[in-house]
């Protein structure tokens, strides 16, 4: 064997000196293919090896704990990569012939064992070894067709193939008990970091995953070419917009007696003034411009502290775009007015044209909609918006982007 192995490797090193790029382009695929092929055999001896090496103990032998930290030392992997070719070692030797054979032939490669392995356990579990020993025979041929991911999902159908009879009882088994598991392992958890962020992590069962994928695709396409943000940055966005619209409908459960709401707590010099920090009901700080963004569609309630900050006065909600006004600018605008995007209006936020802090109306004349992402992105850039003469928005683009500022606007909301 050793003979063997060092004429292979000689033959291998001999093949990496061998220019490519003088090969045609025939000759290079076919000797991909011969790579992947001797690769795939190579794991079988590999594997072989290493499952003999676990049964004589040579590595407690040596002094190590285990075999996986024995090959983790000796051949420089990762613990997990090496538990798992200790795993996959045990899988093939108690493994089929017919998929230990494929293995050696370079027909299929470890982790498409690794599914054949679990799938005819699984099959011999449900119904029985004539069973299983057909399922061998289809899952190989499979596995000359399809990579290891597509010949797991295959396998959740393989009774269909080699027991009709049971198939339709052992699904609707196998669905309910998937059901249980995702009932069970369904959890979401919010972790609060230093700087006032949240880390969510979770695993959400298939209905809720599917209303959760309903809600966010829509919002998490780019909203055009300019759009630079990456898809996690677009998708953290989609989740921000329908939080947004759920405490904008008011039907979401009461908290501690008032509405469902974000509490932003600030000084008035420091809104009109852009100074300043706003404080969040959580106890985070935002910035002043952040703040006034936050304040366009938003209820402002005026309270009155004394010197020790106790609240001596508090006064009624005002400014807010609602109602009639708010029909009104839906009516007009019909969705984001930024140049190229489509959000349609309640994915919006009625922003004033002039701020209600700098002396702005809250008025038809002083108000457009904008999308969340449009919004934050006028609030902190060199974009500025303003009605034309026939009652429209239009947005002067900054100069380093058009020399000329020739104002642009939205046409996917055109009256048709």
């Amino acid at each position: 064997m050793i003979d063997a192995l060092e004429q292979a490797e000689a033959a291998v090193a001999a093949c990496f000196d061998t220019a490519a790029w003088a090969a045609g382009e025939r000759d290079l695929v076919a000797a991909l293919d011969a790579t992947h092929r001797i690769e795939q055999r190579l794991a079988a001896v590999k594997l072989t090896l290493v499952r003999e090496l676990d049964g004589r103990g040579t590595a407690t032998a040596q002094g190590a704990s285990s075999t996986a930290v024995w090959l983790r030392d000796r051949l420089r992997l990762g613990v997990g990569a090496a538990r798992r070719l200790v795993e996959l070692a045990a899988t093939l030797d108690t493994a089929p012939p017919a998929v230990r054979d494929a293995l050696a032939g370079g027909v299929v490669d470890v982790e498409q064992v690794r599914v054949i392995a679990g799938t005819v356990e699984t099959v011999h579990t449900t119904a029985g070894a004539d069973a299983a020993d057909k399922a061998v025979g289809v899952l190989v041929d499979w596995a000359a067709q399809f990579d290891a991911a597509l010949l797991r999902k295959l396998g959740t159908r393989i009774l269909d193939h080699v027991a009709p009879h049971i198939a339709d009882a052992a699904a609707e088994a196998a669905l309910r008990a998937q059901e249980s598991r995702a009932a069970r392992d369904r959890h979401l958890t919010i972790s609060e970091q230093p700087d006032g962020r949240l880390r969510l992590t979770g695993i959400l069962n298939p209905e809720a995953a599917a209303a959760l994928r309903a809600a966010i695709d829509p919002l998490s396409t780019p909203t055009g070419p300019d759009d630079t943000r990456t898809p996690g940055q677009r998708r953290h966005d989609a989740l921000a917009d329908v939080c947004r619209l759920a405490l904008r409908t008011g039907q979401l459960p009461e908290n501690g007696g008032d509405p469902a709401q974000v509490v932003v707590t600030t000084n008035y010099d420091g809104l009109t003034q852009q100074l300043g920090t706003g404080t969040l009901d959580t106890g985070q700080h935002i910035s002043a411009e952040t703040v006034r963004r936050l304040a366009c569609d938003a209820a402002i309630l005026p309270a009155v502290l004394n010197s020790a900050g106790q609240v001596l006065d508090v006064g009624r909600q005002r400014r807010l775009i609602t109602g009639p006004l708010r029909r009104a600018l839906v009516l007009r605008d019909r969705g984001c007015t930024f140049p190229g995007c489509d959000r349609p209006p309640r994915w919006c936020d009625a922003h004033h044209i002039r701020h209600w802090a700098d002396g702005g109306t809250t008025s038809l004349a002083n108000a457009v909609l904008l999308c969340s992402h449009h919004h934050r992105h006028l609030h902190h850039s060199d974009w500025t918006v303003r009605l034309s003469r026939d009652g429209h928005p239009e947005f002067i683009p900054p100069a380093w982007l058009d020399p000329d500022q020739i104002p642009r606007r939205n046409h996917y909301h055109l009256r048709r």
